[in-house]
């Protein structure tokens, strides 16, 4: 996987009715940002975390701006110290990680950052009473142990190689966040971190509000104000954006490519591990038929999709691993085939109705689509998904609402899912087709269930031998193309629009969540004003 892309978007598109028809707000003056001042900076994304709680997951992947790791990436996604002072030491057979630790760094709230911080900090998510979907991440970890205040030791059960890509993880300080339930206690909205920004507000819905933090051990942030404002709706996003109320955001490619023609913004894409996907439940006779899924999964014009949602801002997708990934198992790309995918619904007995949409055994064949509300590559997604599966017979009722209503419904009907992690392919494969997972929060929504997919999954995360591992997630991949539990759709290229007035600005290889750590602003504690 290229390790970024920055390009200027070159189709020019008219501003669409929404766009011209809204009401802006006032542009704010001067190259001032729009939280207020020059050193300031404002930013749109479209979902917010549930939690600021490292314990609870939040900042797993890095770059949470209130935290640092023991390791972090650099723009080529390498891993490069943070909170350690260099990568740790492995013996034991890939079994003992040891890390020395960075002196003189404090907490937010003036506390000393010690080993001691960093022992808390994980034997708190592996508690059973925390709360914490991502737990079985850290599966491998058997303990972790403080020799005095400047070293960790983690002992594994197993070799697992991609270990040391765990350790970005956020460190939470002890003091502050102990004594208090780990599931609902303030630390989850009052967090105290040694990272590059404290938090100053977060009106839930709405915004997160940052300051520098002066005495942050990598140097004083030069952008000493930054704001997240939540905006689900991309198109509202477009138009604060358009308006001057933000300084930059995320959009979908086809309103990316709007502001083309505005000289003073930028316009930049990230390669991505982003994917979208249909889950398709096991819990539901129509969607639980094999023959159904593989059908689905001929059905489908990925290539068209890429071409017309994503503007070509990315790739089609047939399974979680990219296919410009090193990690892509060649020879599992489907090409469309909507003869192949009516005959395989026929030989199992799906019979075409007077409609048009089949029938097997009086069971019609349709079910419910969900996608977020406002999400418009999601809704675009699922239409197109829709338009597709008819023409094979199969009747997809496309529906929208939230996280709070999508969630529950889950076990029998499917949902525009997405998500993604370029550190390493267990970190995608795992958490999406162990049986295990099935139920632990987002994991496995699909309810997949595959013996030889199992102990592949379980080969490849307990070897630190490059080859076997190749060969266990080329048996993944390749069972996943006889087997799709889902209908994979595109891998997805975000695609910011920003104000041209800032330096340093990169992307890196992205995850699905795309928010306070993700985007152009991954690293803007080292942003500095152009002159």
């Amino acid at each position: 996987m290229t390790a970024r892309t920055m390009r200027t978007a070159a189709v020019a598109g008219a501003v669409s009715a929404l766009l011209a028809g809204a009401t802006a707000c006032s542009a704010p003056s001067g190259g001032e940002g729009a939280g207020g001042g020059e050193d300031s900076l404002t930013v749109g994304v479209a979902q917010e975390p549930e939690t600021l709680s490292p314990m609870l997951g939040y900042g797993k992947e890095g770059n949470s701006k209130i935290f640092d790791g023991l390791l972090t990436h650099d723009a080529e996604m390498n891993l490069k110290p943070a909170l350690a002072t260099k990568l740790p030491e492995v013996a034991d057979n890939g079994k003992k990680y040891t890390f020395q630790l960075r002196d003189g760094v404090k907490f937010s709230d003036g506390t000393p950052f010690t080993a001691k911080d960093v022992v808390f900090t994980y034997e708190t998510i592996l508690d059973k009473k925390t709360n914490n979907p991502s737990k079985g991440e850290l599966d491998a970890l058997e303990s972790v142990k403080a020799e005095g205040d400047d070293t960790v030791v983690f002992t594994l059960k197993y070799p697992y190689a991609p270990f040391a890509e765990r350790t970005v993880l956020p460190i939470a300080s002890e003091k502050a966040a102990s004594g208090q339930d780990v599931n609902s206690g303030a630390y989850n909205t009052k967090p105290v971190g040694t990272g590059p920004y404290i938090l100053t507000g977060w009106r839930k819905g709405e915004k997160l509000s940052f300051k520098a933090n002066p005495h942050y051990w990598g140097g004083a942030p030069e952008v000493k104000k930054f704001t997240v404002a939540v905006i689900e709706d991309d198109d509202v996003r477009a138009t604060r954006l358009r308006s001057g109320d933000l300084d930059g955001a995320i959009l979908p490619p086809n309103l990316a490519k709007t502001f083309k023609d505005d000289s003073g913004k930028r316009t930049l894409e990230a390669t991505t591990a982003d994917y979208r996907a249909v889950t398709l439940p096991s819990g539901n006779k129509v969607t639980g038929d094999k023959a159904v899924r593989r059908a689905l999964d001929l059905a489908v014009d990925r290539e068209a999709m890429v071409k017309s949602i994503l503007n070509g801002a990315g790739r089609p997708a047939y399974g979680p691993v990219s296919t410009d990934s090193e990690w892509f198992a060649k020879g599992t790309e489907r090409k469309r085939d909507l003869d192949e995918a009516k005959k395989i619904l026929d030989d199992a007995g799906w019979k075409p109705g007077s409609d048009g949409i089949r029938e097997k055994d009086g069971e019609r064949a349709e079910f419910t689509l969900w996608y977020f509300s406002g999400d418009k590559l999601r809704q675009d997604h699922a239409l197109a998904y829709a338009s597709d599966a008819k023409k094979a017979g199969i009747d997809v009722k496309v529906q929208a609402g939230s996280r709070e209503v999508i969630q529950p419904r889950l076990d029998k009907d499917a949902m525009l899912a997405g998500n993604g992690f370029p550190a390493d392919p267990d970190f995608d494969l795992y958490p999406a087709l162990h049986s295990s997972q099935s139920g632990e929060g987002w994991n496995n929504m699909a309810q997949y269930d595959n013996k030889a997919v199992d102990e592949a999954l379980d080969e490849g995360r307990r070897t630190r031998d490059e080859d076997e591992r190749r060969t266990a997630y080329d048996t993944v991949q390749k069972e996943l193309a006889k087997d799709p539990g889902y209908t994979f759709l595109t891998h997805i290229d975000h695609v910011y629009v920003i104000n041209d007035g800032w330096q340093k600005l990169t992307t890196q290889v992205e995850p699905h969540d795309h928010g306070i750590g993700a985007g152009p602003w991954w690293n803007v504690e080292d942003w500095q004003r152009k002159k």
